[in-house]
C-alpha cells in the first residue's frame, strides 16, 4: 500500500513539474509563434506564391473557385517574404513553414516515384483546377529545377517562387513545358 502511494505521489509530482513549465500549444499555434527572428548573422531565403496565370484563364477555372477568397485580385497568394534559412532546408520545407505561418491552405503528398513531396494544392487551387495542364510549379532564382522541391537544398539568398501554371509551365516560362509540347 505504501509503495502504491509513493508511486502515485512521484507520478503526480513529475506531472506537476512538467505541466507547470511546459506551454502546451497546437501545431498551428507553434508555427505561428516559432518563426525564426532574422538577425544580422542569419542566412535567409525569400519565397512567394502566385497564381496570376489563372486571371488570364478564368474561363477554364472551376466555377467553385471563381472567388477572391481562392484567387486574389492580383493573383498573389503570398507576397515575396523573407525567412531564416535553417540547416538542411529545402524548397518544400520553406513552403511548408511559410504557408503555416501565413495560415494558407496546402495539400501535398510524398511521391516515392520522385522521392520528393508533390504539392497538389495551395489556397484551395489544385492541379487540374484550371484545365487539364494546370498545377503548381516552383522555381529557384528564376530557374525551374527538374526535380522535386524536397530535393532542392537551398542556399543563403535563394528566392523560391511557387507559381501556378495553366499550360504545363509554358505560361510561366518553364522550358520543360515547352519541350514536352
Amino acid at each position: 500500500m505504501k509503495k502504491d502511494l509513493v508511486a502515485i505521489a512521484v507520478v503526480v509530482f513529475i506531472l506537476v513539474i512538467l505541466l507547470s513549465g511546459t506551454k502546451i500549444q497546437s501545431v498551428d499555434d507553434y508555427y505561428l509563434t516559432h518563426i525564426d527572428e532574422i538577425t544580422d548573422d542569419s542566412e535567409t531565403i525569400y519565397i512567394s506564391i502566385d497564381c496570376k496565370t489563372v486571371l488570364d484563364n478564368w474561363d477554364k477555372l472551376d466555377e467553385s473557385l471563381q472567388n477572391e477568397k481562392f484567387i486574389p485580385a492580383e493573383g498573389i497568394v503570398l507576397e515575396k517574404s523573407q525567412y531564416v534559412l535553417r540547416p538542411d532546408d529545402n524548397a518544400f520545407d520553406v513552403l511548408d513553414r511559410a504557408i503555416r505561418h501565413n495560415e494558407i491552405q496546402m495539400e501535398a503528398v510524398y511521391s516515392k516515384g520522385f522521392g520528393s513531396n508533390y504539392v497538389k494544392g495551395i489556397n484551395h487551387l489544385y492541379e487540374f483546377s484550371c484545365g487539364e495542364l494546370s498545377g503548381w510549379m516552383y522555381k529557384v532564382n528564376g530557374e525551374f529545377p527538374s526535380y522535386g522541391a524536397s530535393k532542392y537544398e537551398l542556399q543563403d539568398g535563394d528566392y523560391v517562387e511557387w507559381v501556378y501554371s495553366c499550360d504545363l509551365g509554358r505560361d510561366v516560362g518553364s522550358e520543360w513545358g515547352a519541350q514536352t509540347a
